[in-house]
């Protein structure tokens, strides 16, 4: 399945930051191969906002925001003083977009 990926950092994140980013892109990716029926995902790593957070954002087709992966993730996020949030309108596409703290 292709991929898009962009990625706008400037420096370095903390090993505890970069695990949770992978797990996010790892199990959003995972999901959308296996269930939404898509034809392309988008992984887009923005840099540093005035809060001091990364934001990695997955963009797939369509996504179950209560479902056991998503809440997975929710978690692991949220353990670093995270944000997880997942737009999942009819139709699509879905995107997740974990903001993690990066200071």
């Amino acid at each position: 399945m292709p991929i898009d990926l962009e990625y706008d950092l400037t420096g370095t994140l903390s090993p505890t930051v970069e695990t949770a980013a992978y797990f996010v892109v790892a199990e959003a990716v995972t999901n959308a191969v296996k269930h939404a029926g898509t034809e392309r995902i988008g992984v887009r790593v923005e840099g540093t906002d005035e809060e001091g957070t990364e934001s990695v954002v997955v963009r797939v087709g369509g996504a179950d925001p209560a479902g056991g992966g998503l809440a997975g993730l929710a978690s692991r996020v949220e353990a670093l003083d995270g944000r997880l949030s997942v737009d999942s309108p009819v139709g699509g596409p879905t995107t997740v977009r974990a903001q993690l703290p990066c200071g």
